[in-house]
């Protein structure tokens, strides 16, 4: 089997950790692992399959010097401007997990399950993971867009702390201890708001046209990997209380005629999809559930009976998985297994 010179930049994060512990899941033919990540970071060492390995610096001295052949991004928008056409140049197939480039015409938006053969289209070298909250929604409505057409989409998220970060899952961390201790919580350190007991209709910086730029991320990528710039999509993204796993309230409107068991029927056999659907036994999923956890789990199908077709559906998924590493190391195994 052919080995590859695989770079993770960011190693020492909350996604890159996961990134190297989904490499090792996965089994992913690694020849030579480069952990790279900041000049702050630099010097320390980190394990890999019981293995323990020096953090390299990102710069463009190293980057020539060790040219990796493939290069799994999770280090901010800034550094992927600054250093994803660096790996590319020296040769590396880049898959970045910042916004940075997903809205480039010529940077792909793969999510495995639904778009592959985009991923072999990348006149730049560089290939972009999709927004968490993206993923999982396209993994279910991708089959069901093939089957029945999409007309209109209207998503509410209930997004994770740890989609923001250290910080972010620290502000949940320490205002529930002030909770629990019958203090105070101390000021947020990413939120505008406590997070602890609450929710925040706010994720990221507000846009001109009052919408929140991750709002504004899920209807852009929707139209993007779906390639169908005719659907309609709006969308309101709330953090709430949970550490892992975003759940999202998505209702569809088709342009067929269909019934929720039509939609049962094709999300049952959906590649990355898991559903589980029996709400009279309380059977549907959580975040709790998801967490930890590589699929898309899928329930409350249920017709929505204000249109002449259309789908209620409650979609959940570990958003530091598949909502970022999984579906990293899924489109670098895409690459290798292909090419």
């Amino acid at each position: 089997m052919k080995t590859y010179r695989v770079a993770v930049v960011g190693a020492t994060g909350m996604v890159g950790r996961k990134m190297l512990e989904v490499l090792a899941e996965m089994d992913f033919p690694i020849g030579e692992l480069l952990p790279f990540a900041s000049a702050k970071s630099a010097g320390k060492e980190i394990d890999y399959r019981g293995k323990k390995y020096t953090v390299i610096e990102t710069n463009e001295e190293n980057i020539k010097k060790y040219a990796p052949e493939i290069v799994i991004m999770s280090a901010g928008g800034s550094t992927s401007a600054k250093f994803s056409p660096l790996f590319a140049e020296a040769g590396g197939v880049v898959i970045d997990n910042s916004a940075y480039w997903r809205m480039d015409e010529n940077v792909p938006l793969v999510v495995p399950e639904v778009n592959p053969e985009d991923a072999f289209n990348r006149p730049k070298g560089i290939i972009a993971n999709p927004n968490c909250s993206t993923i999982q929604a396209m993994v279910a409505l991708s089959p069901l867009h093939k089957a029945f057409g999409i007309k209109r989409v209207i998503y509410t998220t209930f997004q994770a702390v740890s989609g923001a970060g250290v910080n972010g899952y620290a502000d949940l961390e320490e205002g529930m201890k002030a909770i629990a201790d019958g203090e105070e919580a101390p000021a947020p350190k990413k939120f505008t708001h406590p997070i602890a007991g609450n929710v925040i209709p706010e994720i990221d910086v507000l846009l001109p046209n009052g919408y929140y730029k991750e709002e504004q991320k899920m209807i852009d990528e929707t139209l993007k990997i779906l390639h169908a710039p005719e659907i309609k999509v709006t969308a309101t993204c709330v953090r709430v209380p949970v550490y892992y796993g975003h759940s999202e309230s998505i209702n569809i409107e088709f342009e067929k005629k269909v019934t929720a068991d039509d939609v049962r029927k094709v999300l049952e056999k959906a590649e990355g999809v898991v559903v589980m659907d029996d709400p009279a036994n309380h059977v549907y999923p959580t975040p709790l559930y998801a967490t930890n956890r590589n699929e898309v789990f899928i329930g409350r199908i249920r017709q929505d009976f204000t249109v002449e077709s259309g789908v209620n559906l409650w979609c959940v998924a570990d958003n530091i998985r598949k909502g970022a590493a999984t579906n990293a190391v899924q489109i670098a195994k895409l690459i290798t297994e292909k090419e």
